[in-house]
């Protein structure tokens, strides 16, 4: 589907949708127990391809007609042998955290996705599992989906590189929880995207199963049980939050106010002080949980997106539109989602007008040489290049359009109707 921006203003009062990344944990998490209710989920497509994982493991996940809450009865522990290959789609998270609950099964599991998914890095996850005791194989020989995993695991330690992916972490973690021995998870390398294993620990904690850090990395016992006592009640997501903030920014001089904006252990709330360090009038009441932001003369600044890499496409649009040099550092593991980010944005940002030097590990932006026009863009069937292009599309002289619109389903699925209705010009 392709979507057309032309230059608008936009104003009123948005809600942010629920956290993705509290989600997927928080539907898997409901089917480790016997059961609970998630209040106030995500549902996308993300989403969903955890829920159906569920399901293949022998639990069920109901949805109520104002899809408010997820009714999830659990396999207390103990999945059991698909009957059939699990498509993760689109989701990484979905896989990750899947192939970790796979290696409790006392038979075999094989789980794949898309043709984008199918490219991402599983090795160092399939290694830790084959430590762990289980059988744990790419089909291709090549750390990619894919996957055949036999288990049951027991526990144990493990060592694994921490610059890759976080999810790692959080998958054995949640997996270890249900082991006779626990699982002990050392890492090799500095950990990429930490406040994503804070997250984890967040909802374990609800729960009510105790996992912690460690001088080498994290920990969790064995033989625990989850129990949230009937429902857990998931957060606003400031990944996708990010987008509507960085709209007010750029486009929005009558203001414009979030709520859903309770704080939590995602690390994306740093888009809050970036955009105050950019200069845009932004004003966060935690106790509310709304933000209030405003137009602004916005100017470059330097970021390190190690524990934030969902943020790079904001930023980087950010920093088209802003005046002076906008310098993101530590972005090398960004190149490994649902596309290479790192390069998408700078070619992508290159079409409408903006000075992009990309680098292995740092993208910089120079938004005084930069002219935007708007352009044909691609969207690269990832959620969030297409929201951030759709930003950049608010401000650039003429339309802008952006291919792959019904990507954002990922993550934000009635992104283009919210900004519509906040006055921004759309056509679909």
């Amino acid at each position: 589907m392709d979507v057309s921006i032309s230059p608008s203003t936009v104003h009123g009062t948005a809600r942010a949708p629920p956290s993705k990344s509290y989600t997927h944990r928080a539907i898997l998490a409901a089917g480790y127990a016997d059961g609970a209710a998630v209040t106030d989920p995500l549902l996308s497509a993300d989403t969903r391809a955890t829920a159906r994982a569920v399901e293949a493991f022998g639990g069920s996940v109901a949805v109520t007609d104002d899809e408010s809450r997820l009714d999830v009865d659990g396999f207390d522990g103990v999945p059991g042998v698909p009957a059939d290959v699990i498509d993760c789609a689109n989701s990484g998270t979905t896989m990750r955290l899947v192939t970790a609950a796979a290696g409790l099964v006392d038979g075999t599991t094989v789980l794949t996705g898309d043709e984008s998914l199918r490219s991402r890095p599983q090795g160092p996850l399939l290694d830790a599992l084959t430590e762990l005791g289980a059988r744990a194989e790419s089909t291709r020989e090549n750390g990619q989906a894919p996957l055949v995993v036999t288990g049951p695991i027991s526990g144990g330690r493990v060592s694994i590189p921490g610059d890759v992916s976080s999810q790692y972490v959080t998958a054995l973690l949640m997996a270890g929880a249900n082991t006779d021995e626990g699982i002990r998870v050392d890492l090799e390398t500095e950990l990429k995207s930490a406040p994503y294993v804070d997250i984890t620990l967040d909802v374990l904690d609800a729960f009510g199963v105790d996992a912690h850090r460690t001088d080498d990395g994290f920990a969790v016992d064995g033989g625990q049980r989850y129990d949230p006592g009937g429902e857990y009640a998931v957060p606003g997501d400031f990944s996708s939050l990010s987008y509507l903030l960085a709209a007010g920014a750029v486009a929005a001089p009558e203001g414009l106010t979030l709520d859903g904006a309770v704080p939590s252990a995602q690390g994306d709330t740093a888009i809050v002080d970036v955009l105050d360090r950019m200069g845009a009038a932004v004003d966060w009441d935690r106790e509310a949980g709304t933000i209030d932001v405003s137009q602004s003369s916005l100017s470059g600044t330097t970021v390190d997106v190690g524990d934030t890499p969902d943020l790079l496409p904001t930023i980087a649009a950010l920093g088209a539109i802003a005046d002076g040099e906008t310098r993101i550092e530590n972005v090398e593991h960004v190149r490994y989602k649902e596309t290479d980010r790192v390069s998408a944005m700078a070619e992508e940002l290159t079409k409408l007008g903006a000075s992009v030097t990309e680098h292995e590990d740092e993208l910089v932006v120079y938004g005084d040489e930069s002219e935007l026009v708007g352009a044909r863009v691609d969207g690269r069937k990832d959620h969030r290049i297409v929201m951030a292009l759709s930003v950049v599309g608010l401000v650039a002289e003429g339309e802008t359009t952006v291919a792959g619109g019904e990507h954002v389903d990922v993550s934000f699925p009635n992104f283009f109707d919210v900004l519509a209705d906040l006055g921004a010009t759309v056509r679909r």
